[in-house]
């Protein structure tokens, strides 16, 4: 699996993402119909256009400190990752995963934990300690996903975007690759 940082100054200005990239990204995101119809982003999980895509892409990347990082197998996308370097709280000092989503036809194959792996590793080695995410209330399978990672629950609170209920899970990162104790 390759691992690329979509470069933020792709969507500046208005300027399109290539339209083999946005084919990609659609086809992803609309595999995930189950995610989308829980989360809300899109109007009809059923029918996500290229457009819709790019402008919850462009939003993501509105965040000084956000990255997205596509992963490719075998030349294929096979997920995508949306990270903050820095939390819009100024008192939470971790960075967040907003998003890691595997294409359905690739589930339970092992990008996601090795995807989540790779994000990880990049924090890090930036120095930083812990890495939070959420996860959407009524999604058992995401909670699954990521307790089998080492990720732990330090709260429940709405999510900031939306307003929907989350529960909030942190992971420790040690600086030789393990977790670190608790």
């Amino acid at each position: 699996m390759i691992v690329e940082t979509l470069a933020p100054k792709v969507l500046e200005d208005g300027a399109a993402l290539p339209g083999t990239l946005l084919t990609e990204l659609t086809a992803l995101y609309a595999s995930n119909r189950e995610f989308h119809q829980l989360g809300g982003d899109f109007p009809d999980p059923g029918d996500i256009r290229p457009e819709q895509v790019a402008a919850a892409l462009a939003d993501e990347l509105a965040h000084p400190s956000a990255e997205v990082l596509l992963a490719r197998s075998e030349g294929r996308l096979v997920a995508v990752a949306v990270t903050l370097g820095r939390h819009p709280d100024p008192a939470d000092p971790d960075p967040w995963l907003g998003l890691l989503m595997v294409h359905a036809d690739e589930h339970r194959t092992g990008f996601g934990r090795r995807l989540a792996g790779h994000v990880e590793d990049v924090f890090r080695a930036r120095g930083r300690t812990g890495l939070r995410l959420a996860v959407l209330e009524g999604n058992p399978k995401a909670l699954a996903f990521w307790t089998s990672l080492g990720y732990e629950e330090t709260a429940r609170r709405p999510d900031l975007a939306h307003g929907r209920p989350c529960r909030v899970l942190r992971k420790d990162l040690a600086p030789d690759g393990t977790s670190a104790p608790a």
